[in-house]
């Protein structure tokens, strides 16, 4: 029996030229659903002179709209302002289901909302862990319980959270499915020569930021550096710790043996990893580490701290864990150090194609679109009730939101209806080079 093809809207604030987990995420997955036969568009906020509608390898057009980025690449929040460009892409593509990704994005929460007011099925894909304490944490809790008091069907990327995402959001765990993040082994190979093990190399890809962790680094580093005069570090990326990282290196005297890349471009990444032995993450939250999956399908050992889904990433004889203190961190690196000689880097880069897969990813993604189809479409009044359940007060203004977003969408209806709205033909290409990218101007 043939599959339901799907017209999906990815929707997120991170998204290429942006690099990181949620940008590679989203566009691996765009990639394999395009393969399945499902047509795909991306939707974005512009970064600098990247506006308008773009194409990019096989045939991923992504809609680049013209909003700048707020704070930390996020758009700035509008609520209603969104919703006619938000109605018009969703009408010219002809979409039947919108997947939003990361309860960071503010793009995303407007897309969600606006779209459940339109009566389409929406589905939801939590990247990150965050905690229920301090001021941030509470604030976004209650936006990601308002954008999922409605949404269809929701993804996370472990099981740890799912179980955060659930006690955030109020969600019935039977809507939340757990799919994994995956990597591409044909891109993250090991090196033909092997780097000789005289001089031990660790090598750090974050974002240098208090949440991956670079504090710990600031402290771990140096006492590596003083119980093994063999082992050097490369540390790539950057951000607002670079300071301190250098600091330290500065304070110690260990210019020779602590290289920094600062930002390291994605196509870059493996040539860095390549270089080294034993990767290392210090991160004190992570839902789940593409990075890991790159190190380790690289052919690096890993050290890692023991937070959120990370222990769920690797079996136990690829990664080794410790406790997010610098005390318990050099143990880890020492046991690492001693296990260098037993370690494979093409056995261990099979055995990462085998655990991971894109297109076992977008198999899976496509059962939870088809479970989001079945939903029933629910009537304003039966919708609107739900979100009185989020608060005493919250749920009152939630309730208000959706009222005015409701009224406004029907303005809009008056004012072009959906049938003056010109629908786009698809765009159907032949097989597309992944050197180049095509780009369209409207």
């Amino acid at each position: 029996m043939d599959r339901k093809k799907h017209r999906i809207m990815m929707v997120s604030d991170f998204f290429y030229p942006n690099f990181g987990g949620v940008e590679n995420h989203i566009y691996y997955l765009s990639q394999c659903l395009l393969k399945l036969g499902h047509k795909v568009v991306v939707v974005t906020h512009a970064y600098e002179n990247r506006s308008g509608v773009r194409y990019m390898t096989g045939g991923l057009k992504v809609y680049y709209v013209p909003w700048r980025p707020f704070v930390m690449q996020n758009s700035f929040p509008t609520l209603f302002p969104s919703l006619p460009i938000i109605r018009t892409i969703l009408i010219r593509e002809r979409i039947t289901i919108v997947h939003g990704h990361q309860a960071f994005s503010t793009l995303c929460h407007e897309a969600l909302m606006h779209s459940r007011t339109m009566g389409y099925r929406v589905v939801f894909t939590d990247h990150s862990l965050y905690g229920f304490s301090d001021a941030g944490s509470i604030h976004m809790n209650k936006v990601l319980q308002f954008t999922l008091a409605d949404v269809s069907q929701a993804i996370c990327v472990s099981h740890t959270s799912k179980e955060n995402t659930v006690l955030r959001s109020g969600l019935p765990p039977e809507k939340v499915f757990v799919i994994p993040n995956a990597v591409d082994t044909a891109m993250f190979k090991p090196a033909v020569v092997q780097p000789s093990r005289s001089e031990i190399v660790i090598v750090v890809i974050s974002r240098l930021v208090y949440r991956k962790g670079a504090d710990l680094l600031v402290e771990v580093i140096p006492d590596v550096c003083r119980l093994h005069p063999n082992v050097r570090f490369i540390v790539g990326g950057d951000g607002p710790k670079r300071v301190r990282l250098e600091e330290m290196r500065e304070k110690h005297s260990l210019q020779d043996r602590v290289e920094m890349l600062g930002a390291v471009p994605h196509a870059q990444v493996r040539s860095v990893l390549i270089s080294g032995h034993i990767f290392l993450n210090s991160s004190l939250t992570e839902a789940f580490c593409i990075a890991i999956l790159e190190a380790a399908s690289c052919g690096l050992l890993t050290v890692s701290t023991r937070v959120g889904g990370v222990p769920e990433v690797l079996p136990d004889d690829m990664i080794i864990l410790a406790e997010p203190d610098p005390g318990d961190m050099v143990l880890a690196i020492e046991r690492a150090i001693s296990m260098l000689p037993k370690v494979d880097p093409q056995v261990m880069h099979h055995r990462m194609r085998e655990l991971y897969n894109w297109h076992d990813v977008a198999k899976r993604t496509e059962i939870v679109y088809d479970r989001a189809l079945k939903c029933p479409n629910q009537n304003l009044l039966e919708r609107l009730s739900r979100y009185l359940y989020c608060g005493v007060w919250a749920g009152k203004l939630f309730f208000l939101v959706m009222i005015v977003d409701f009224l406004f969408w029907r303005l809009l209806e008056l004012w072009q209806p959906a049938e003056d709205i010109e629908e786009m033909p698809d765009l159907t290409l032949p097989h597309i080079s992944n050197k180049e990218t095509l780009q369209e101007t409207e």
